[in-house]
């Protein structure tokens, strides 16, 4: 049987209003492993990666995400259905009755932080109930040496209290889960749901709306790498479009798969200290970096196991959003202190269900800002509750969620980068081709990272520089020819063998880009509109 952690430090919260409560401060991995598998929270995989459920939530709520509306944000949050305001007096009302709720508890609490440039750190104190999600904090923050934890000073704190269920009458949340910033009081305060993901994306948030307000830096939501000659890609894409596979590339070395900062020095730094990635139908031969980085010290969430421990990573039993995280360094060739400089090539990825954009583009500054607010992909039949057929779904800036200001703001700035630096902008559909989902084929990952290979080492531009053809819907450059990779397969027209379909169905996709851009017509230049689809 596995025994508890010994004793070890523990820390007051009492400045936060948690009072008599036993605290433990900054344990171990292996501690935090113990504790979990004692307290009947978790079990060891078979590759030694501990592995918990986290309840009724697999994945985020956001539509129960809200900021604090006063005086820093009034005037500066882009407010509606995804930056949701709240009441300070309610958020000071609830505030007081989780710190009561976790009185008198065993608490578990992480000083980390954020930014991997030290110009930008932001330190982080992590209040968790649970020893598995103070685990997490380990994993996805950076982590203070002994010495600088000596004069440690946290600048933002995290409150995370899965347990404790609102009460939407009294506490003017809409359900009994809730994510909130304060941006006055510097807290992310989380509670009933387990969902971890919480946990990061809180402090991810509040950085997408510091960095562009405060420090002139455009934060995104993206993964990154660098090749051998200091060459930089950014990956930007929602869940599900191979972010974090695309960038996890033993040819080169990962700065970090999913938040960034890129500064006005036009340099690319991460905010992480680890991955959190998707292990749905994960297999050594695809993708072997993910695969072999799941082992003791690795977190597997909501996956199902067999009673020898081993994981079938296609079982969606519990959800589709089966995840693992881990630290940084448990991949192989990773960047040196997490910053990459030079920015050469950009990677709006898109699972596009509906088999009709190209598996690789190229885009002009304006089809590029188009978009990147438009930030598409598409939700396949059986992913959620009613979907029979492909449904398109857009969030802005590949990430609206987590975007606190108007997607135009980033938008301009990710544009004036553009232009300054010089940066190829790629459109790549990793999604389906000769025809939609229920048709078609899903596009084939050798393919897709033999087209961005060939991108960022400047062969696909020299082998179409003045061959592109243009994509008779949506625009975009279509190469005709790719090193290694099948001529037939770069015209998603060629591959429907259907020309009537094809374009009935481009021309479906485009109107949804159209009507799902209209709120931001008013925001956007003459530019950005030429960029859209040509119907």
């Amino acid at each position: 049987m596995t025994q508890p952690p010994p004793a070890t430090k523990t820390i007051s919260l009492n400045p936060y209003g948690i009072t008599s409560s036993k605290a433990h401060y900054q344990l171990s991995p292996n501690q935090l492993h113990a504790l979990t598998i004692a307290k009947k929270q978790g079990l060891e995989s078979s590759s030694g990666a501990l592995a918990i459920q986290t309840g009724e939530f697999t994945g985020r709520s956001p539509k129960d995400r809200f900021i604090v509306k006063d005086a820093i944000t009034k005037e500066r949050i882009w407010w509606g259905d995804v930056n949701i305001p709240f009441a300070p007096d309610d958020f000071d009302a609830l505030y007081a009755k989780v710190t009561s709720y976790l009185s008198g508890k065993e608490i578990f609490v992480r000083d980390s932080y954020a930014c991997s440039d030290p110009a930008y750190r932001t330190n982080i104190r992590v209040i968790n109930e649970y020893p598995w999600s103070n685990y997490f904090a380990y994993n996805m923050f950076l982590r203070p040496t002994d010495s600088e934890l000596k004069d440690f000073d946290p600048e933002w704190t995290v409150i995370n209290s899965p347990g404790f269920m609102a009460d939407p009458n009294k506490d003017r949340t809409r359900q009994h889960n809730f994510a909130i910033l304060n941006f006055t009081k510097k807290i992310a305060l989380i509670g009933g749901t387990g969902y971890t993901g919480e946990i990061k994306k809180g402090i991810f948030s509040a950085l997408n709306f510091i960095l562009p307000v405060f420090k002139n830096t455009l934060p995104m939501h993206c993964s990154a790498n660098v090749g051998k000659d200091g060459d930089t890609s950014i990956f930007f894409g929602l869940s599900g479009t191979g972010k974090t596979t695309l960038s996890t590339d033993h040819h080169r070395h990962l700065i970090g798969d999913d938040e960034h900062g890129w500064t006005s020095e036009n340099t690319i730094f991460n905010f992480e200290g680890g991955c959190y990635a998707k292990v749905i139908n994960l297999s050594r031969d695809n993708e072997p970096e993910i695969f072999d980085a799941i082992k003791k010290g690795a977190i597997l969430e909501n996956v199902v196991m067999d009673a020898n421990g081993k994981v079938d990573y296609s079982d969606t039993t519990i959800t589709q959003n089966t995840r693992v995280s881990y630290p940084l360094d448990f991949i192989d060739n990773i960047q040196p202190n997490s910053i990459g400089k030079n920015p050469k090539n950009i990677f709006f990825l898109t699972a596009d269900a509906f088999g009709v954009l190209p598996p690789i583009s190229k885009l002009t500054p304006g089809q590029a800002a188009y978009h990147f607010i438009s930030g598409y992909t598409a939700k396949v039949a059986g992913t959620e509750a009613g979907i029979t057929e492909p449904v398109p779904s857009f969030s802005a800036c590949f990430g609206a969620p987590f975007m606190p200001l108007h997607p135009t703001k980033y938008a301009e700035m990710l544009s004036a980068k553009m232009k300054a630096t010089g940066v190829n902008v790629w459109l790549v559909n990793t999604g389906w081709t000769g025809g939609p989902y229920g048709i078609g084929t899903r596009m084939k990952l050798s393919f897709t990272r033999a087209m961005i290979n060939a991108a960022m080492d400047g062969s696909l531009e020299a082998a179409n520089k003045d061959n592109y053809h243009i994509h008779s819907v949506f625009g975009v450059l279509q190469p005709r020819v790719c090193p290694n990779v099948p001529t037939e397969v770069l015209s998603p027209r060629k591959t429907w063998k259907n020309d009537e379909g094809f374009y009935k169905t481009a021309h479906k996709l485009a109107a949804s880009f159209k009507t799902n851009f209209k709120k931001f017509e008013s925001y956007a230049n003459d530019e950005i509109m030429a960029g859209g689809p040509k119907v």
